[in-house]
């Protein structure tokens, strides 16, 4: 081989090499970048992992907080209606206490029937002022125009005294409950 052969054959080689250099450092360079992406996916994938386990466990702390609140509001709604008639019943209990006081003094042999009845008066207010205080008021219609949402007609009388459709007399007087009618009055009215 020539000299000038050598030289372009040194220089072929010297391109060969290089070349082969520049693949092999692209390869490296691929390979340190697909380790940095797998390194990075890995990095993302443990950091939701982290968020979704966060997650979960909020979700199930507030699954057990409205766990517990249901529980809470069932027993304090059972309690209500277990206890709901306790003020009521406290309240009641002094007016018991006059009609016993009231018995007992009856059966005694120096009790006079004004006494009695002086005592039944102040019991009967007693027992008013509690059923006002809880809103149970009474209805006595005598005098007032009949109303079939707050009187039940036992009789209708003629009456040249009263005007037409008027009650007379009441039978038995009614009772509304926060103005919602739990007992009609019974009247009799005039035809």
């Amino acid at each position: 081989m020539s000299e000038k052969e050598q030289k372009v054959s040194d220089e072929l080689n010297v391109e060969n090499q290089t070349a082969e250099e520049a693949i092999q450092q692209a390869d490296d360079a691929l390979d340190e970048a697909q380790q940095a992406v797998e390194e990075d996916i890995a990095a993302l994938l443990a950091e939701a992992r982290a968020e979704a386990d966060k997650h979960k466990d909020m979700a199930l702390r507030v699954q057990a907080d409205m766990e517990n609140l249901r529980r809470r509001t069932r027993i304090d709604v059972e309690s209500a209606h277990k206890y709901a008639l306790e003020k009521f019943v406290n309240e009641l209990i002094p007016v018991l206490d006059s009609m016993e006081m009231g018995i007992d003094a009856a059966s005694k042999e120096d009790v006079s029937a004004e006494s009695i009845k002086e005592g039944l008066d102040m019991t009967f207010k007693q027992f008013l002022d509690v059923m006002q205080k809880f809103d149970v008021a009474r209805v006595d219609p005598k005098g007032e125009k009949f109303d079939p949402q707050l009187h039940e007609a036992m009789t209708m009388v003629p009456s040249p005294d009263h005007e037409s459709n008027t009650v007379m007399e009441v039978f038995q007087k009614g009772y509304t409950l926060n103005e919602r009618l739990v007992r009609a009055a019974r009247v009799i009215v005039a035809q």
